[in-house]
């Protein structure tokens, strides 16, 4: 297999992965805090990437890697998971988890957007009208239908699960100049945001005791979303050549991921939400037009 193709794989099997979480994240926040959520999910993350440090005889080099990169680490993980996790578990705990999961979509977009600063490309036109698109279908989202209305559901929610994209995209795009090997740098960084999930909760007189159905909502959402699905999606930006042809693969996600909140989570899906989410895709894609015009003159 080619680089590509592996990138592809990995991409596949992150996308695929992700598509239950927005029904465990709003499962489980029936039974914790965001900020308790944060915490355990970040304990079983790290625990899950030890155990693949393990599998593949490096837990070693961990130490002479903490020496080494300990600022990066310290930062990336304030990041993610911390920040980002408190923050979209903040819009699930006050949204429901369709309108939360469709609004989280527009990550992709917004890597394209902080691709421009960060990565010094050059900002096209096809982006910005692509961000009109996809942002009138979170207003759609937002306010049940009633856009002009501008009557928000839940305005406070929305806010969170907008900032989130930012931090989601930022930390990627941050990641395709880091030097560490993806999973003893995502190891790292957990390493050093369990201790301020731990620090928060405390601040907050949230240590106490869980329901034994958050503590196995936690486990999965921290072995799997936050800790092997990682290690997918870092390997497959690692080898892609083109962030925007694995970012694509986010069209899969949708339809399985409102299907499981139907039928899991017990919400009766909105007309809003799969109009919206139609909007949100739909630019998305026209995205990707120039792409494919690019492509077919090379070829």
């Amino acid at each position: 297999m080619t680089s590509q193709q592996k990138a592809y794989c990995y991409g596949l099997g992150a996308v695929l992965a992700w598509s239950t979480v927005a029904t465990a994240f709003k499962i489980s926040l029936r039974h914790l805090s965001p900020s308790q959520l944060v915490l355990y999910a970040s304990a079983f993350s790290l625990l899950a990437l030890l155990s693949i440090l393990a599998g593949q005889g490096r837990l070693a080099s961990l130490g002479p890697a903490l020496r080494q990169y300990w600022r990066r680490s310290l930062l990336l993980g304030a990041v993610n998971p911390f920040c980002y996790y408190l923050i979209l578990f903040q819009a699930y705990h006050l949204l429901p988890a369709q309108e939360a999961q469709a609004i989280n979509y527009t990550w992709a977009l917004t890597m394209s957007l902080l691709a421009v600063p960060v990565l010094k490309q050059t900002p096209r036109r096809q982006d910005m009208l692509a961000a009109l698109v996809c942002y009138a279908g979170v207003l759609v989202i937002a306010t049940h239908g009633q856009p002009f209305a501008l009557e928000f559901s839940n305005l406070g929610g929305v806010g969170y699960a907008l900032v989130s994209t930012v931090l989601w995209a930022g930390y990627w795009l941050l990641n395709t100049r880091d030097q560490r090997e993806p999973v003893l740098g995502l190891t790292l960084n957990f390493l050093f945001a369990l201790p301020l999930a731990l620090l928060w909760c405390a601040v907050r007189g949230e240590l106490t005791p869980i329901a034994w159905q958050g503590l196995a909502g936690a486990a999965y959402i921290g072995a799997l979303e936050m800790g092997f699905t990682f290690v997918l999606w870092l390997s497959a930006m690692k080898l892609t050549d083109s962030t925007a042809r694995i970012a694509n693969l986010i069209f899969l996600a949708p339809i399985l991921s409102l299907a499981l909140i139907y039928l899991l989570a017990g919400e009766q899906v909105l007309q809003s939400t799969l109009v919206g989410l139609a909007l949100i895709m739909a630019g998305l894609l026209l995205q990707k037009i120039p792409l494919k015009a690019k492509s077919r003159a090379l070829s």
